[in-house]
C-alpha cells in the first residue's frame, strides 16, 4: 500500500491506496474515482502503520481492497459506507 500524510490547517489527512491501482481512473455512472499519484502515492506502508495513521487522522481517503480492509479492521471505516466503482472499493472518513 501507499500512504501519504498531510498536516494542514489543523487537519491530519491520510490518503491510502493499493499499489496495483495507483494512477488509474475508474468510472461508473456518475461516479469517478481518480487515484492520482500526486495525492495518494506516498511511502510504502504496512498494515499496522496504516491503521495507526488512520486512527490519528481527522480525514481519510482510502481505495483498494487491502487498504479498505485495514481501515475496516481498525474501525475507521464502516463496511456499510464503502462504495464500489468498477469493482474498486473506496471510502472516506471525517472525524467531527
Amino acid at each position: 500500500m501507499y500512504m501519504k500524510k498531510y498536516d494542514t490547517e489543523g487537519q491530519f489527512i491520510v490518503a491510502v491506496c493499493d499499489k496495483d491501482i495507483i494512477g488509474k481512473k475508474f468510472a461508473e455512472g456518475d461516479l469517478v474515482l481518480k487515484l492520482d499519484e500526486g495525492f495518494y502515492k506516498g511511502e510504502d506502508a504496512w498494515d499496522e502503520e496504516v491503521k495507526a495513521a488512520l486512527l490519528d487522522a481527522t480525514i481519510a481517503n482510502v481505495a483498494g481492497e487491502k487498504s479498505i480492509a485495514c481501515a475496516v479492521e481498525c474501525g475507521c471505516i464502516d463496511p456499510d459506507n464503502i462504495i464500489f466503482i468498477q469493482g474498486i472499493p473506496h471510502a472516506q472518513m471525517v472525524k467531527i
